[in-house]
């Protein structure tokens, strides 16, 4: 991951921002089926925030108060405490990066945006490790799973793509953001394979 940080030094705010944007709406279903199923949150105003960003990046739609949005993000985080059950980490994983995202847009840190990235990785390798995985193997065949799994294969070709997407554009146009949206809500599916059917 220190290469990706490398990578991220050398892009402009703009680009931090739609990078950060493109990992947390990948992972939204995570949280909004999470949301759905044990009637937490409120999944609609977290999307409603998730739109914002995109129509901030693309200069298109109303304009929205980041910084108090996050604490409506901040009070949609489901606490691992009051919820013994997995899939409360993807969903408390996806709504940690839509706050990220808020953050790398209203300071223009690389760091926010990395940690979104991380976020999403380990997301998915530990979706891998406690659904997927042998219990039995050792920590290098465990290793070596995770890498090697196809959820964890798209997530780095998914990562690849966007860097490309980006990197290959001097400034962002309503089009680009578009598509880069299209890319990340993967016909509804998060990175690690889940749809909230409504979607």
């Amino acid at each position: 991951m220190q290469a990706l940080k490398k990578q991220l030094e050398s892009l402009k705010p703009w680009q931090l921002n739609a990078f950060s944007a493109a990992f947390s709406e990948r992972m939204l279903p995570n949280f909004t089926l999470f949301s759905k199923l044990l009637k937490f949150g409120d999944a609609q105003k977290v999307r409603q925030i998730m739109d914002g960003v995109w129509n901030h990046l693309s200069g298109t739609g109303a304009k929205m108060n980041f910084e108090v949005q996050l604490d409506v993000v901040e009070g949609n985080m489901p606490s691992l405490d009051d919820f013994d059950l997995y899939g409360a980490m993807p969903a408390l994983d996806a709504v940690v990066a839509l706050y990220s995202t808020l953050l790398c847009i209203l300071e223009g840190d690389v760091d926010d945006a990395f940690s979104v990235a991380n976020l999403s990785k380990e997301s998915v390798a530990t979706f891998i490790e406690v659904n997927l995985a042998d219990p039995q193997m050792s920590d290098v065949d465990l290793m070596r799973f995770i890498a090697n799994h196809e959820l964890m294969q798209e997530e780095d070709a998914f990562r690849e793509d966007v860097l490309e997407r980006l990197l290959s554009t001097e400034h962002p146009t309503p089009a680009m953001i578009a598509d880069l949206r299209r890319l990340a809500h993967n016909e509804g599916f998060s990175n690690i394979g889940i749809s909230d059917d409504e979607e």
